[in-house]
């Protein structure tokens, strides 16, 4: 990630080559973490020759925080796309995420929190 602003907004180092890919590996291998990419979905439908890369606006990450009791985990979202930001796409990531970890990890419906808590 090279954007200043965003690594501002994230609290995020910047990462050499080398780094990048062994997170990628991490985030492919890990058990305890799980990560979607957010598109713009109308983009990617006004434009059918559009690639996947020219419609990302984001992501959302699922880190499950204790190994002992998988009910635990915390949700990052980041629309990294500044004409995304405010639209909801934010809001969808996070509800798809709650419901694929509900489903697919057994996590229990628990309090949010918010950085600004």
């Amino acid at each position: 990630m090279k954007s200043e602003e965003l690594q501002r907004l994230t609290a995020s180092e910047p990462l050499t080559l080398e780094q990048e890919y062994a997170m990628q590996h991490s985030w492919r291998e890990d058990a305890d973490k799980c990560t979607f990419i957010v598109l713009d979905a109308e983009k990617w439908q006004a434009q059918p020759a559009a690639t996947e890369e020219s419609c990302m606006v984001g992501d959302v990450n699922l880190f499950l925080t204790d190994r002992g009791d998988p009910s635990l985990g915390e949700i990052e979202v980041m629309i990294a796309e500044p004409s995304c930001r405010g639209k909801g796409f934010g809001t969808e990531a996070v509800l798809m995420m709650l419901s694929y970890g509900g489903c697919e990890h057994c996590l229990p419906g628990g309090d949010a929190q918010t950085d600004d808590e």
